[in-house]
């Protein structure tokens, strides 16, 4: 009869712990998504650009960027005065520039089906999550770039490496006074850093059309300044169209 008794408590232990958990990590999204501007507003947005400016050794590089919610999406580079489109995808054929051809390449079916499940994160990875299928885990807080922040970790649909599915986990660090994300953590799958963490971070918050964006990012060691930010803005389908001479 102890024994039971014991075995009662510490399910109900566990039990208050998971929902406590998972009612710390919706309260830690709500107030993010209520500071940004809103669940509303961000309901309406069907698509972004973004203009920035990334400075590689010393030089300014423009770059635009474009997604919208059926998975279109771009990103343009401005270098020496000539557009080049990094990366581009029409929500079907994903292609890329080759730099020393500088001629435009299909990107192979496993890249492919990988931006494919990177729609679910349009207009944000937390919105609607539990529909997605994703989900969010509170960790606790650490403190980050000297700020106190709460941890989550969200977990999205896998990705495939190498024709295998692999865990896809992004951790979070919400600034624990503003409750807006300042730094992601997610493992590299593969490459030389395979099994390494790769950190962005962002900050400068700033208003656009009632809704906040960061306006300052640094991904892999990349300084990335935003210029503009359209939201819902037109443009022309053959953005996104390979053309093949």
């Amino acid at each position: 009869m102890k024994n039971l008794r014991n075995l009662l408590a510490s399910t109900v232990i566990l039990f208050t712990s998971l929902t406590v958990s998972a009612q710390t990590a919706d309260e830690i999204i709500n107030k993010y998504f209520e500071n940004i501007g809103g669940k509303e507003k961000l309901s309406k947005i069907n698509g972004f650009k973004m203009n920035l400016v990334s400075n590689y050794n010393g030089m300014e590089i423009p770059i635009e960027i474009f997604n919208d919610k059926t998975g279109k999406m771009y990103v343009k580079v401005n270098f020496q005065g000539k557009e080049i489109t990094q990366l581009a995808f029409d929500g079907k054929t994903g292609w890329s520039t080759n730099f020393m051809t500088m001629k435009p390449e299909k990107l192979d079916s496993e890249t492919t089906e990988n931006m494919l499940s990177q729609i679910y994160d349009f207009p944000d990875p937390f919105y609607n999550y539990k529909d997605k299928g994703y989900k969010v885990e509170f960790l606790g807080k650490e403190t980050k770039e000297g700020t106190e922040c709460f941890k989550i970790k969200l977990t999205k649909t896998p990705i495939t490496v190498a024709g295998k599915k692999e865990e896809n986990v992004v951790f979070y660090y919400f600034d624990a006074e503003n409750y807006v994300p300042i730094m992601t953590e997610s493992e590299v799958k593969e490459g030389p850093s395979k099994g390494q963490m790769s950190t962005s971070t962002m900050g400068d918050y700033q208003e656009v059309d009632g809704m906040f964006f960061p306006f300052t990012m640094n991904q892999g060691g990349q300084e990335m300044t935003v210029k503009s930010i359209s939201i819902n803005p037109t443009v022309d389908a053959k953005a996104f169209e390979m053309k093949v001479e």
